[in-house]
């Protein structure tokens, strides 16, 4: 129900909130309100402005805990913006480009001076492949990377005569505009010094005003035992130059790790499959088990399964930070002779007459159980 002439509207009602309301759900029906009325969506709109103005006034009451308790005990007299008192609504010396700046960060121009961009340069990503090998115990590849480089005719500066950039003369060097809307004073980032409040009167001609130039680097990256794929190494100052002379950014290294035609890798563990023979499982063996030290002789007792897990410890990766070694798993695969001579098949056949169920107890087991389930 709009509020009688020169009488404020209760600030809950303006906000369209319940006096329970929290900190956060404030800050969000605030906002929503003053998106929906901001003078530079709705311009030439008195009225839009005048409810953006009363929006700006009720959130600026409310979000401050003090006032708003006063608030809610004396109403619109207790924060000294009682009907027909202070035409600014209690704003009382508060910079209301600060709530602005606080709620909208960057869409209406941000808070003041405090967005200018900063000299830093830009942070590089790399995307480095090695070998499981390399990952495991660690390597030291040599390579180029495509960096800007500081210009060197104008020393970093951008500019010709080396006296490095001067304050803007459009925005006197604060990087921001400021434009008047009725009542509010918005803020937006300086075109023509990009927010930055400096400007190069002079611009190199190498490298346009910018104090860089194209280049390629190479370099020598130091890359640690145990690391995996997606693992980041961080090469400080490795980064792009900064502007106008200043610090340069990071390099991140994105570690890829290729597959490996035998292993694979879970954490710090290895795992990998070898194949056997039967009579090797059947009689017991010494074989040869390829591991990330070169071959190893494992022994397979007799009676060997298929499936069978053997565990090699300290065969595994390196840990990142420990250096702790984990385990290499090798499973034995139990091959089906194929392409059988007529001596082999016969010697077999002979086999399966004497051998019995007793030389085969999992299918013993198995074929008990069915015996017991259908009789």
């Amino acid at each position: 129900m709009p509020a009688a002439a020169g009488q404020k509207r209760d600030y809950y009602e303006v906000l369209g909130v319940q006096k329970t309301v929290s900190a956060q759900d404030l800050k969000s029906a605030f906002r929503k309100v003053a998106l929906q009325y901001h003078p530079d969506r709705n311009p030439g709109d008195a009225a839009a402005e005048e409810k953006f103005k009363e929006a700006s006034e009720a959130y600026e009451v409310l979000s401050d805990p003090d006032r708003r308790a006063r608030y809610d005990r004396f109403g619109h007299a207790g924060v000294g913006g009682a009907a027909g008192g202070d035409p600014f609504g209690g704003f009382q010396g508060v910079n209301i480009n600060d709530i602005f700046g606080e709620i909208f960060g960057d869409i209406f121009g941000g808070r003041g001076g405090r967005g200018r961009v900063s000299n830093r340069g830009s942070d590089l990503r790399f995307n480095l492949e090695i070998s499981f090998e390399e990952a495991a115990f660690g390597c030291r590849p040599k390579v180029t990377i495509p960096r800007p480089k500081k210009c060197e005719t104008c020393t970093g500066t951008g500019s010709k005569s080396g006296a490095g950039p001067k304050a803007c003369g459009t925005c006197g060097g604060s990087g921001e505009l400021r434009f008047t809307q009725g009542f509010f004073a918005v803020s937006r980032p300086c075109t023509d010094c990009s927010g930055t409040g400096a400007v190069v009167p002079d611009p190199c001609a190498k490298c346009k005003g910018s104090g860089k130039v194209a280049s390629e680097e190479a370099i020598e990256i130091n890359i640690p035992p145990g690391v995996d794929s997606g693992t980041r190494v961080r090469l400080g100052g490795l980064g792009e130059p900064g502007d106008r002379g200043g610090p340069p950014g990071d390099l991140y290294v994105s570690v890829i790790v290729r597959e490996h035609p035998l292993f694979q890798r879970e954490d710090y563990d290895v795992f990998c499959e070898v194949p056997i023979s039967f009579t090797q499982a059947a009689l017991g063996a010494k074989i040869d088990v390829p591991t990330l030290d070169g071959k190893v002789k494992l022994p397979v007792p007799e009676g060997t399964q298929s499936g069978k897990v053997f565990r090699l410890k300290g065969k595994g990766i390196p840990h990142l930070h420990s250096g702790q070694r984990g385990d290499q798993h090798v499973r034995v695969i139990v091959e089906t002779p194929t392409g059988l001579s007529s001596k082999q098949r016969e010697l077999l056949e002979k086999f399966s007459e004497v051998s019995g169920e007793d030389a085969h107890p999992q299918s013993k087991n198995f074929f008990d159980k069915v015996r017991e389930l259908f009789g």
